[in-house]
């Protein structure tokens, strides 16, 4: 304890704020692993059932395979299942696409939930490093200046060295950070891929089913933003 007190002393205010800095970019690391592990589909084989059911025009028990699941996907689905269910077979493919769209972006944000501040969490602490090695080196010259430049080698290292830790704080904090910010970004982009595929692969079933409705405009073919998958309606 006392050796974590000297430690403190040391680095300095600027010290301690790359220190809590590292706790909550910790505490963010582990809230969002544990949050993307529940997000696993409990039935490997809900995709091709659902579509399945969704073919035959049985909306509300594909809807019902869904209620216990919390995958993204199968959340926004539930919204383009109770659309189908309300209109049946009125219902256009960009219509359900626009549904999904909309629905899917609420939860790709869900998922990119404290992203931002991991972020920049790995931007600002090598900055809050270098700002504590300048604050320090100003101390330690300033007090060469008071003793008149009469200041033995080894404490003029020793003022340098406890300047210098603040910027091994602060990358050792940053780049941990950076990779986990990275591994999370790439987790949430993996499963907005997954979905658009799963989205196209959904629609294109119901379209050849027969169970869509034929689009009321031309030219709305194009895959609204989330979604981004499946055929081009004509």
């Amino acid at each position: 304890m006392q050796n974590l007190l000297v430690f403190l002393d040391k680095a300095g205010p600027i010290g301690i704020t790359i220190i809590l800095c590292s706790v909550i970019a910790l505490f963010i690391i582990i809230e969002r692993v544990m949050a993307y592990r529940s997000l696993r589909l409990k039935d490997p084989r809900l995709f091709h059932r659902l579509r399945k059911r969704a073919q035959e025009g049985d909306f509300a028990a594909a809807a019902s395979m869904l209620k216990e699941e919390r995958h993204p996907w199968a959340v926004a689905m539930i919204e383009v299942l109770a659309r189908l269910e309300s209109k049946r077979r009125g219902t256009g493919r960009v219509e359900l696409e626009k549904t999904f769209s909309h629905a899917a972006t609420r939860e790709v944000r869900n998922m990119e939930r404290f992203l931002p501040t991991l972020f920049l969490i790995a931007g600002i602490s090598p900055l809050l490093g270098l700002l504590g090695t300048v604050a320090g080196m100003i101390k330690a010259f300033q007090a060469i200046e008071n003793l008149g430049g009469k200041v033995d080698s080894s404490v003029l290292a020793g003022g340098i060295w406890e300047a210098m830790l603040t910027t091994a704080l602060g990358l050792g904090v940053a780049i941990p950070a950076m990779v986990a910010h990275n591994y999370l970004q790439g987790k949430v982009h993996t499963m907005v891929a997954d979905m658009k595929e799963e989205t196209g692969a959904f629609l294109d079933a119901l379209e050849d089913a027969g169970q869509l409705g034929v689009e009321k405009e031309k030219g709305l073919g194009t895959v609204h933003s989330v979604t981004g998958g499946g055929r081009e309606t004509k």
